[in-house]
């Protein structure tokens, strides 16, 4: 039996105020999206079918948009997606590393979902954060940077624990003028 897919009223009136915000009936496709992912959990093809209507959109321009970026979920995932970055720079500093021990450690390869529906691995590309290298993002939300073996064990624990771990906040450096320039 296939799941029903539906928006409530209040959900139909956000999506109307989203839609007041574009001049064009194209640009609200990624914030309806969104808001139907966080329904759902998913942007499966039955849920993109519901946006396309809901916005009076071709389907394809929806599948089009839900297979480019990677936040969507064009299938159902796990509870926890640990997207890893594979994009050059955490390449050099160990992405791959940290991408085969979340499948070591897992038992799953990228692309997969573990039986209990508690993690999927994704091998995505850059997410921004080149300096803080090899990092990984859960679930579109928070960063891990500056990642070891040691600390995505710590995470995977923490998930099934019932903890998610904080923002990885990383300051910036201060900048300090040259001592030499301001003395007479």
């Amino acid at each position: 039996m296939s799941e029903t897919y539906e928006f409530t009223k209040e959900e139909l009136a956000e999506i109307e105020k989203i839609k007041a915000k574009y001049p064009d009936k194209k640009p609200p496709v990624m914030p309806v999206l969104w808001l139907a992912q966080t329904k759902f959990g998913h942007v499966e093809p039955e849920v993109q079918q519901l946006v396309a209507r809901t916005l009076d959109l071709p389907a394809s321009h929806v599948y089009g948009v839900v297979t480019f970026y990677t936040q969507y979920y064009g299938e159902r995932k796990g509870k926890f997606v640990f997207d890893v970055c594979t994009t050059l720079t955490c390449q050099i500093c160990g992405g791959y590393d940290i991408l085969h021990h979340l499948e070591d450690r897992l038992g799953i390869k990228a692309g997969e979902t573990t039986e209990d529906g508690m993690f999927s691995i994704q091998s995505v590309e850059c997410l921004g954060a080149c300096g803080y290298a090899p990092m990984m993002q859960i679930t579109n939300g928070v960063y891990c940077n500056n990642l070891t073996t040691d600390k995505v064990d710590k995470i995977i624990d923490d998930l099934k624990a019932g903890n998610m771990p904080e923002f990885d906040q990383i300051p910036f450096p201060q900048h300090h003028e040259d001592e030499s320039k301001t003395k007479g």
